[in-house]
C-alpha cells in the first residue's frame, strides 16, 4: 500500500541529478555515463557489468543501506566494544576533550572540511590554530621551533632520526635507542633504519653509552617503564662524543619536568594525544617534532611561519614550501605529504582552554593518584622516580593482578610474568585507585612523594594561551578562526589530485562516540569485537572493489601506505634470494611522495620519460627495463595519471616490468576514478596504496587526518606491517605506531561504503568523470586543457595551461589563483604536476550550478586577462595582481587603482554569491622564509 521509500543516499552523496547529468554528457558529447566510460577508459581494463548490472568485486558489498540502518548497525558494533577504564598507558592515555572543542572543532565542517593551507590568504584561521601549536610544544619542549604536527610518535622518532643522520654527516651509522623507549616506537625505528643502513644499538642509557662512533641517541621521558630519569648528563656525554639527542617527552609532564630543550638536548619528539584527543584504538594523534633553530631548516613535515601581505600586515603561511617533498622528489627529507592538523588543532586549544595553571594543576593531579598507588604498593614499586605510571614487582602474579582489575572493569598493563604497570592519566578518579589497589590486594598508605627534576621556567604565557578561559570566549575564538578559511562548507574547492568530497553528517557522527573513541590500541582483544569486525569489513570491503588479495590499515597517511607496499615487494625480492633488485622506475610525472618513499626504502629511483601527451614512453620504459632488467625492484605508476588521463598502454607497462621479475605498485591516489569501473589488482598492480580520506570520505581536516591502507596480490601479503604488540599481525615490518593506524576514523569510510552500495559507489566514478570533462569542455577554448586521452577525453581532473597566457600578458597562475579568492572560490591545484598549471578536479559530489559557478569565475577571469593583455590595466596594477581583496584595503578614502573597487571585490556582481572575504591581502612568501618566525608573535605585531 505505502510505497514511498527513503532518499538514497547515494542521491544525497552526488551532487548533479539525472538532468544535471544529462547536460554535462550533451556538452561532453557522449549519450550516456556508460559511453563516456567506454571512451575513456581502454578497453582492456574496463570492468563489464554482471547479468544484473553489478560490476565485478562489488558484487561482494552488501546492499546499499539507509543512513538510519547504516547508523543502526555501526550502533550495534559500537555496543559490542567494552569500554573499560584504561590504565595501560604506553603511549595512550584517556583524556577529557572539552565539550566546547569537540562541537566546534571535531564535529565542526568548518575545520574538518578544510585542505592543507597552500592558499594562505584563504586560510589564516587553520593557520593560526597551527601556530599555537607550533608554540605550545616549543614551549612545553623547551626547544625555539616545532612543526606543524607528525602522524604519530613512531614516526616522529623516525624522523628524529633521518633527520640526525643528515645534521651529523660523520662517518657513523650507528644509532643508540634506550631499553625503555615504547615498544612500538622500537619498532617503526627499526623498520625505517634497515633501508637506509642505519645500524640500531639497543641498551639501558642509565648505565651510560655504550663503546663506539655513533651519530645519534634516542631516550625517553618519562620512559615506558614509567621511571622519570634526569639525562643531563647523557645529553652531555653524546654531545662530547659528536652524536645528536633526541628525547621523547610527554607533553602534560613537562609541566612538571625539566623539559629536554633546557637539558641540552638537540630534539623532542612525541605525541599531542593527551591533550584533548580521543585514543581512538591508536589514532589520529597529532605527533610533534622540535628542535633548536638551527636545525630548523632540517626539520620535516610542515612548518607556519609569520610573514607579512601587500599592505604589510603580519600573515601567516606556510614557511620554507620549497623543501617539500613534492618539488624535491628523491632528494626529499621525508615522504610526509599529509599532517595531523586537525587533531594538532585539537591539542592546540587544548592548551589555550586550560592555559599554563590548567595543564600544571592536571598534571599535578595524575602524578598524585600515581603516588596514592606507588605508595601502597610500597618496595613493590620498581622505580623511586615516576610521573603516571608506576610500575610494580608483582612475582609470579602478574596475570592474577591483571584479571582482578579486570574483572573491576580496569584494564592494567602485563609487562612480564613478575610484573603490572599502571597508568594514571586525566580521567583516573581515586574510584579507580582504590579499585587498582584491591586488585593488587593492597591497602592505601600516606603518599610518599615522588621526587622529580621540577621545572622552574615559565611556557604558555603568550596570549593566545592565557585569554580564553570561558566556554565563551572560546566558542568565539574558533568561530573567528573558521570565519578567516575557505572549507567545503562555504564553497567547492577543485583541487586536482586531492578530491575534496562530501564529508557527510551521517559517516562522522560515530566517530565522537565512546565505544569507538575511548578505546585502548593495546586493550584486550576482548574488549574490542565490534572494532574489530568493522575493521575486517573494510578490508574485505577493500580488496573486493580494488582486485587485491589482502590489505592492512595500518598506514596513517598515504606516504606511509607507499612506504609499506615498496617494503612488501623488497621482503619478497628478498625471500627469493634478489636481494639485487633496488631499481624503482618511476615516471617524470608521478607524484612526489613517490620518489621519496623509494628512497626511504632504501630503492635507487631511474625516472621514465613521458610523452608530450603526459602518457609514460613505453619506449623508454622498455629500454630502462632492458638496462636494469635484474636489477628492477618496482615500477611505480598513478593510474589513472597524475595528469589526469587513462593511459591506454597501462596494460603492456605492467607487463613489461612483470616480464623482468619486477613488481607494479599502481598509486591509488586517483582511485575515485576507478572504483566499480577497472580494478588495478586484476590489470597489472602487485601493490597499491589507497587514500581513504580521498577516494573514500573521511575528511582533510585541514591538512590531516588521512589514512593510507596497502592492499596487495596475495603472493605479497605475507610482507604487509605487522606490529609487535598484536599477534594476529606478526612483528614484521611496523610502519605506524598503533595496529591498525587510524583507527576511530575508519567507520568514516565504513559508512560511506555500506551507505553507498556497489551502484551509488560505481555512480560516483562515473560522475567524477562527467564532470571533470564537463569542465574541460567549458573551459578549453579559455584555457588549453593540457592532457587528454585517446579519444579526448579526461580522468576525474583536468589540466588548464596557463603558460601561453603568462608569455603573452604577465599573468600568472598564481595570479588566478588569489583572484579566485575573490569570486568566492579556493583554487584549484597550482602547478602540479606541470608548472604554470593549474590543475582542477570537481569530484561528484558537486551540484551542477556549483561547477557552472566556478567556470563563470574562470571564464570571467579569462576576460580580465585580456584587459591586462589589450593594456587596458597595466601588468602591474589590475585587480588580478592586486588579488585577494579584503574590505579593509577597499576602505580608503584615496582608491588609486586602474580598476574599481567594485571590480576589486565583486567581479561578477553582488548577487553571484555570498561573498567570502579574504582576511589578508597577497602573501610575500619570500620575506617569510627570509625571517623565519615559527612561533606565535607578540601581540604589539599586529598594532
Amino acid at each position: 500500500m505505502f510505497d514511498h521509500q527513503q532518499p538514497n543516499f547515494a542521491d544525497r552523496h552526488i551532487g548533479p541529478d539525472a538532468d544535471a547529468v544529462a547536460t554535462m554528457l550533451e556538452t561532453i558529447g557522449v549519450g550516456s555515463l556508460d559511453e563516456l566510460a567506454e571512451k575513456a577508459l581502454p578497453t582492456g581494463i574496463l570492468d563489464a557489468l554482471s547479468a544484473d548490472g553489478v560490476a565485478p568485486g562489488l558484487d561482494r558489498l552488501p546492499a546499499a543501506a539507509t543512513e538510519e540502518e547504516a547508523l543502526a548497525e555501526l550502533r550495534a558494533l559500537a555496543d559490542a566494544n567494552t569500554v573499560a577504564v584504561s590504565m595501560i598507558g604506553q603511549g595512550y592515555f584517556d583524556t577529557l576533550t572539552p565539550p566546547v572543542l569537540r562541537r566546534n572543532i571535531l564535529e565542526n565542517p568548518a575545520w574538518y572540511t578544510a585542505y592543507t593551507p597552500y592558499q594562505p590568504e584563504i586560510s589564516q584561521g587553520r593557520l593560526e590554530a597551527l601556530l599555537n601549536f607550533q608554540t605550545m610544544v616549543g614551549d612545553l619542549t623547551g626547544l625555539e621551533v616545532a612543526n606543524a604536527s607528525m602522524l604519530d610518535e613512531g614516526t616522529a622518532a623516525a624522523e628524529a632520526m633521518t633527520l640526525m643522520h643528515r645534521a651529523v654527516r660523520g662517518p657513523s651509522n650507528r644509532l643508540v635507542v634506550d631499553s625503555d623507549v615504547y615498544r612500538q616506537t622500537a619498532a617503526v625505528l627499526g623498520t625505517r633504519a634497515e633501508p637506509l643502513g642505519i645500524e640500531i644499538v639497543t641498551a639501558d642509557l642509565r648505565q651510560g653509552l655504550p663503546e663506539g662512533d655513533f651519530f645519534g641517541v634516542i631516550a625517553q621521558l618519562p620512559g615506558a617503564s614509567g621511571a622519570v630519569v634526569d639525562w643531563t648528563d647523557l645529553v652531555t656525554q653524546a654531545h662530547e662524543r659528536g652524536a645528536l639527542i633526541a628525547i621523547g617527552a610527554d607533553l602534560l609532564a613537562m609541566t612538571l619536568i625539566t623539559p629536554p630543550g633546557e637539558i641540552g638536548a638537540d630534539i623532542a619528539f612525541g605525541s599531542t594525544q593527551r591533550f584533548g584527543v580521543p585514543m581512538g584504538f591508536g589514532g589520529p594523534h597529532a605527533g610533534y617534532l622540535a628542535v633548536h633553530a638551527k636545525h630548523a631548516r632540517q626539520l620535516p613535515g610542515r612548518l607556519v611561519g609569520v610573514s607579512l601581505d601587500a599592505d604589510g600586515a603580519p600573515a601567516y603561511r606556510l614557511a620554507l614550501q620549497t623543501r617539500e617533498q613534492h618539488i624535491r622528489r628523491d632528494k626529499a627529507t621525508s615522504n610526509i605529504c599529509t599532517a595531523q592538523v586537525l587533531l594538532a588543532v585539537i591539542a592546540a586549544m587544548y592548551a589555550s582552554y586550560h592555559g599554563a595553571d590548567g595543564l600544571t594543576g592536571i598534571a599535578r593531579r595524575v602524578h598524585a593518584r600515581a603516588e596514592a598507588i606507588a605508595s601502597a604498593l610500597g618496595d613493590a614499586v620498581v622505580h623511586d622516580k615516576y610521573f603516571d605510571t608506576v610500575l610494580a614487582r608483582t612475582p609470579g602474579r602478574a596475570d592474577d593482578v591483571i584479571a582482578a582489575a579486570k574483572a573491576k572493569g580496569i584494564n592494567l598493563w602485563r609487562v612480564d610474568d613478575d610484573h603490572v604497570s599502571v597508568a594514571c592519566d586525566e580521567a583516573t578518579t581515586e574510584t579507580h585507585v582504590a579499585a587498582v589497589l584491591e586488585a593488587f590486594g593492597v591497602t592505601a598508605a600516606e603518599p610518599t612523594p615522588s621526587v622529580i627534576a621540577t621545572r622552574t621556567s615559565e611556557f604558555l604565557t603568550h596570549p593566545a594561551f592565557t585569554q580564553y578561559r570561558t566556554e565563551t570566549e572560546m566558542m568565539r575564538y574558533l568561530r573567528s578562526l573558521a570565519d578567516k578559511d575557505i572549507a567545503l562548507d562555504r564553497s567547492m574547492i577543485p583541487l586536482g589530485s586531492c578530491t575534496m568530497k562530501l564529508n557527510a553528517a551521517a559517516e562522522m557522527e560515530p566517530i565522537s562516540w565512546p565505544e569507538f573513541a575511548r578505546q585502548h590500541p593495546f586493550a584486550p582483544a576482548s574488549d574490542t569485537p565490534g572494532m574489530r569486525k568493522l575493521i575486517a569489513d573494510l578490508e574485505t570491503w577493500l580488496t573486493a572493489i580494488t582486485g587485491y588479495d589482502a590489505v592492512s590499515l595500518q598506514p596513517n597517511a598515504g606516504s606511509q601506505g607507499e612506504y609499506a607496499g615498496l617494503l612488501a615487494i623488497q621482503a619478497y625480492h628478498l625471500s627469493r634470494g634478489e636481494a639485487q633488485r633496488n631499481i624503482c622506475l618511476i615516471p617524470s610525472s608521478a607524484h612526489g611522495t613517490n620518489a621519496a618513499s623509494a628512497a626511504l626504502a632504501g630503492m635507487r629511483v631511474v625516472v621514465v620519460a613521458c610523452r608530450e601527451n603526459g602518457d609514460v614512453d613505453l619506449d623508454d620504459l622498455r629500454a630502462k627495463v632492458a638496462e636494469h632488467a635484474e636489477n628492477v625492484a618496482a615500477l611505480m605508476i598513478t593510474y589513472p595519471s597524475t595528469h589526469g588521463v587513462y593511459e591506454h598502454d597501462v596494460e603492456e607497462i605492467c607487463a613489461a616490468v612483470h616480464d623482468v621479475g619486477g613488481q607494479v605498485y599502481v598509486d591509488g591516489a586517483n582511485l575515485n576514478a576507478l572504483v566499480g569501473l577497472a580494478r588495478p589488482g586484476r590489470f597489472g598492480g602487485d601493490v597499491s596504496h589507497l587514500n581513504l580520506h580521498k577516494t573514500f570520505c573521511i575528511p582533510h581536516g585541514g591538512g590531516g587526518p588521512g589514512v593510507g591502507p596497502v592492499a596487495v596480490r596475495a603472493h605479497l601479503a605475507p610482507y604487509l606491517p605487522g606490529h609487535p604488540l598484536a599477534e594476529e599481525l606478526g612483528a614484521e615490518l611496523t610502519v605506524s605506531a598503533a595496529p591498525y593506524g587510524s583507527a576511530s576514523i575508519l567507520p568514516i569510510t565504513w559508512a560511506y561504503i555500506r551507505m553507498m552500495g556497489a551502484g551509488g559507489l560505481r555512480a560516483a566514478s562515473l560522475t567524477a568523470i562527467a564532470s571533470a570533462n564537463y569542465v574541460a569542455r567549458r573551459l578549453d577554448e579559455y584555457y588549453p586543457v593540457l592532457y587528454t586521452g585517446e579519444n579526448g577525453m579526461v580522468a576525474h581532473e583536468c589540466i588548464l595551461d596557463l603558460r601561453t597566457i603568462t608569455k603573452q600578458t604577465g599573468v600568472t597562475v598564481d595570479d588566478v589563483a588569489k583572484r579566485l579568492a575573490d569570486y568566492g572560490f579556493h583554487a584549484p591545484t597550482m602547478s602540479f604536476p606541470v608548472a604554470g598549471t593549474l590543475m582542477v578536479e570537481p569530484t561528484e559530489s558537486e551540484s551542477l550550478a556549483e561547477v557552472d559557478a566556478f567556470c563563470e569565475a574562470m571564464i570571467a577571469i579569462r576576460a580580465e586577462i585580456d584587459k591586462v593583455g589589450a593594456g587596458v590595466w597595466p601588468a602591474e596594477d589590475n585587480p588580478l595582481r592586486g588579488a585577494p581583496h579584503t574590505a579593509e584595503c577597499l576602505l580608503v578614502s584615496d582608491w588609486d587603482h586602474a580598476y574599481s573597487r567594485e571590480e576589486a571585490a565583486y567581479p561578477l556582481g553582488k548577487n553571484y554569491r555570498p561573498k567570502v572575504w579574504p582576511p589578508v591581502r597577497r602573501i610575500d612568501g619570500a620575506y617569510g622564509d627570509r625571517n623565519l618566525v615559527c612561533s606565535c608573535p607578540p601581540v604589539e605585531a599586529f598594532a
